[in-house]
């Protein structure tokens, strides 16, 4: 078109010629701008993408270096969770003092597991114990060699019956042939924990038996980790039946004499020698044994081998030293440990001087029991005395010493790994069966503890808080050492880092408060100021890691909703194990004794916060809240079932199933699950009531007493059973192998519980004080009697009660939380 428009052009509109050059020159002019603006954009171009392609290997570098850093950002992230789960909360340790520090409860009988032992409160002490056979006496085609207390060695009866946890034990250990007494005191003095003795009486069980034989072994052993420890040993005499000098990081040096004190000591013989681990003592000796020739064909008789090393042992130097005394029954030997660092010594703390300290201490065990615990006073007769004292005694005894370190597993760790290595101080559930730590009955052992010795419960309750993560998490078992290692299955030896437990030690800084707040010492300030941040990363935890979907509700993490061979999925973490809960485990449970046990935590923490001159006011408001009845019943009150109930995907229409003949019995829903309340009236129903959370004016607290003594429920004759008579897994079996536990037997620490809580609400105004005050006198005299009947005739006391007959189950002797009757019948509350 531009160009039609120049070809229409008329001849008078064509330039002349001058404007037609000027016109070239400027179209020239324009050309040249036109190439010079042209060379000027190809100039920018390549200038740009010279610029662009320098910019792209930086560019790359730029983000290489990100992802780089990024990946060792997220590992060191990764490691540094790794790391959390065994590495130690950053605060003041609880324990001050320890060791030699506390020389008075230095040395101890505080190896619980065996029948007889001595340890110090060291990492690597030395290890001193008893064994014992009747020639003749075979056990699973082997002779029948005591040591570590054990519920196959099938005893009549064993036990403390005097013990304080300092300076004496008196125990008697009846075997099928014979009765032995064992006698332990302590004499202070020294560097190292003073001396002490120990006679051992060997006493025929019936008239047959007197003069039969019976052989005692007693030992000292090394810890393979006391690399300059030194042990030699001294033949003996007639009388002396040897001696072991020594030398030990735990207790520098020392001699130890064994004597005989009495009778006839037929045979003596020694092994010196090198054990094969501290849990394979016995082990070693069955090793040792040989038979001797007498003095005649036919005088035969078992003995200790004398020096025994392997060819490859070229040092020759024993870890291990055992004295053999075969005597004419009865007969009686005396083991005398005595100090080097003793300077001024009376005399040999044996003979008269020996049985002087006994009765002096004896003595006072027994003025100091009726001091704390009123038994004559209340009008319970000798029988009931000595009984309440032996149980007493019995969880006194079983305070043990260990030192290691647990297996944990965190949630960002693929394996195992071990824990720091750490010592614990703690009583143990039961000598033959738990002769270890337990988190949360600890916590009722130490309400019976600290009202006989106040410093060893605290001295306790530190050891456990000390084993306190970065996290604030405490493993739930704690199996510390090759002794106690050996008596666990691989499969609970693992502590799970997310799995909790019962708080119970506040139980017993709860039991404690009344005298904190009545006369607070200094010591008792500085306890609990060491203690505070412990107690606070404790509340935390359990506060951000046990936690419900819904405000104000809580559940026990470790169910196992793939657990389908279980009929109800285990709860362990909860320590009530089997007991019901919601058929199905989901997020949306309610768990309404974790929910108790965080207002009582609440409660006390405000209460320490304002001894210890801390802000109460968070923990103030925690505890309003989750102690205001209201809130507790919209969350946990079932009005189908009339009582508080769990709540979470439930059906009551399971069962366990064999689906094929050579299957394994699995669990079976007939009906769907629903969210719902888990309506089976149980010992989770009446946590509110047991901890005290339920208001005294409250009508729900006449509801809840009324139905604590229905025997349809949880009332029997010999106290409250675990689960109702009519719940639908009242005594059902959770496997083909696992027998109910927490479904109908009578377990005595939540017995105490509902004693304790009856005792409050019949002392306390409110319409139902007189109806609490009539069930708190039957269920006490219910409880008692019946642990009472069974001690007599069984010679134990148990792990848990049938609630049929009372017989006791379990295992024996359980002198943890059942020894709590002391507290009931003392009114120790």
């Amino acid at each position: 078109m531009a160009r039609q428009r120049r070809a229409k052009m008329s001849a008078s509109q064509l330039p002349s010629s001058e404007h037609t050059l000027h016109g070239l020159a400027l179209l020239d002019d324009a050309r040249a701008l036109c190439r010079s603006e042209r060379s000027s954009r190809r100039e920018r171009k390549q200038r740009q993408r010279s610029d662009g392609n320098s910019w792209c290997p930086a560019l790359l570098y730029m983000t290489f270096a990100g992802v780089v850093i990024l990946v060792v950002a997220y590992f060191l992230y990764v490691g540094y969770m790794e790391t959390r789960i065994n590495t130690p909360i950053s605060a003041p340790k609880v324990i001050t003092k320890s060791g030699l520090a506390v020389p008075e409860r230095y040395w101890g009988t505080y190896r619980p597991g065996i029948y007889f032992g001595t340890r110090t409160r060291h990492p690597t002490s030395i290890v001193t114990g008893l064994m014992w056979f009747v020639p003749g006496h075979f056990q699973s085609n082997m002779l029948a060699l005591r040591h570590w207390c054990d519920q196959a060695d099938d005893l009549p009866k064993y036990g403390w019956q005097v013990h304080d946890g300092r300076n004496i034990g008196i125990q008697t250990i009846v075997d099928k042939h014979v009765i032995l007494h064992t006698n332990f005191v302590k004499r202070a003095g020294g560097q190292h924990g003073g001396d002490w003795s120990a006679r051992i009486s060997v006493l025929p069980k019936t008239r047959r038996e007197e003069g039969g034989q019976a052989s005692l072994l007693y030992y000292v052993a090394l810890d393979p980790d006391d690399g300059d420890s030194v042990l030699q040993p001294i033949v003996g005499t007639s009388h002396s039946l040897g001696s072991v000098r020594g030398i030990s990081d735990s207790v520098g040096g020392f001699h130890l004499h064994v004597l005989n004190a009495s009778g006839i000591v037929l045979h003596h013989h020694l092994l010196s020698t090198k054990h094969m681990g501290l849990h394979m003592l016995k082990e070693t000796v069955y090793k040792s044994l040989r038979v001797f020739q007498g003095k005649n064909e036919m005088d035969k008789y078992i003995g200790l081998a004398g020096e025994m090393f392997s060819h490859e042992d070229t040092d020759r130097l024993p870890n291990f030293v055992v004295y053999q005394a075969t005597g004419q029954v009865p007969f009686e030997i005396e083991v005398v440990y005595e100090s080097d660092s003793v300077v001024r010594r009376p005399g040999m703390l044996m003979g008269e001087s020996l049985t002087e300290e006994i009765e002096k201490y004896e003595k006072k065990f027994h003025v100091d029991f009726e001091k704390k615990f009123s038994m004559e006073a209340k009008g319970f007769d000798k029988e009931e005395i000595d009984f309440a004292k032996a149980a007493l005694s019995n969880m006194i005894g079983g305070i043990g010493y260990f030192y290691g370190a647990s297996k944990v597993l965190g949630e960002y760790n693929s394996d195992p790994v071990p824990y720091w290595k750490a010592a614990l101080y703690t009583a143990v559930p039961s000598r033959s069966f738990f002769p270890r730590g337990f988190l949360w009955d600890e916590g009722f052992h130490n309400l019976l503890i600290s009202k006989w010795d106040r410093e060893i419960s605290q001295d306790i309750l530190a050891h456990w808080f000390d084993l306190m993560n970065w996290d604030g998490w405490i493993p739930r078992e704690q199996i510390l050492g090759v002794e106690a290692r050996a008596r666990v299955p691989d499969e609970f030896v693992v502590q799970r880092g997310k799995n909790a437990n019962p708080p119970t030690l506040l139980l017993t800084l709860h039991s404690m408060m009344a005298g904190f707040k009545q006369e607070l010492s200094d010591d008792d300030y500085e306890y609990l100021s060491h203690l505070w941040p412990r107690l606070r990363a404790w509340y935390n935890w359990f506060n951000t890691t046990q936690f419900g979907d819904i405000p104000g509700t809580y559940r026990w993490r470790g169910r196992d909703p793939k657990a389908v061979q279980e009929l109800n999925p285990k709860t362990l973490t909860s320590g009530l194990d089997d007991y019901p809960r919601a058929s199905h485990p989901t997020a949306d449970e309610r768990h309404l004794d974790l929910r108790c046990w965080m207002t009582l935590a609440s409660g006390l923490m405000a209460d320490i916060a304002r001894l210890t001159e801390k802000d109460p006011s968070r923990f103030d408001d925690a505890y309003r809240y989750l102690s205001d009845n209201n809130v507790l019943d919209s969350l946990h009150w079932s009005y189908a079932a009339n009582g508080y109930m769990d709540y979470g995907l439930h059906t009551d229409d399971v069962e366990l199933k064999q689906l094929t003949p050579n299957s394994e019995m699995r669990r079976i829903a007939h009906t769907d699950p629903k969210l719902r309340f888990v309506d089976s009236f149980g010992y989770v129903s009446f946590f509110p009531f047991f901890l005290q959370i339920i208001d005294p004016y409250s009508a729900k607290l006449g509801k809840v007493l009324d139905d604590l003594r229905r025997p349809d429920l949880l009332w029997t004759s010999y106290g409250l059973r675990s689960l109702a008579k009519n719940s639908p897994l009242y005594n059902k079996r959770n496997t083909k192998h696992d027998p109910p536990y927490w479904r109908g037997p009578i377990w005595i620490n939540m017995n105490y519980l509902a004693v304790r809580a009856l005792y409050y609400y019949s002392n306390t105004d409110g319409p139902h004080q007189d109806l609490a005050k009539e069930i708190y006198t039957s269920l006490r005299q219910n409880v008692i009697s019946n642990i009472l009947r069974e001690y007599k005739r069984t010679g134990y006391i148990w792990e848990h009660y049938n609630d049929k007959t009372g017989r006791g189950e379990g295992c024996r002797p359980f002198t943890g939380w059942t020894a709590l009757v002391v507290l009931m019948m003392g009114e120790a509350f």
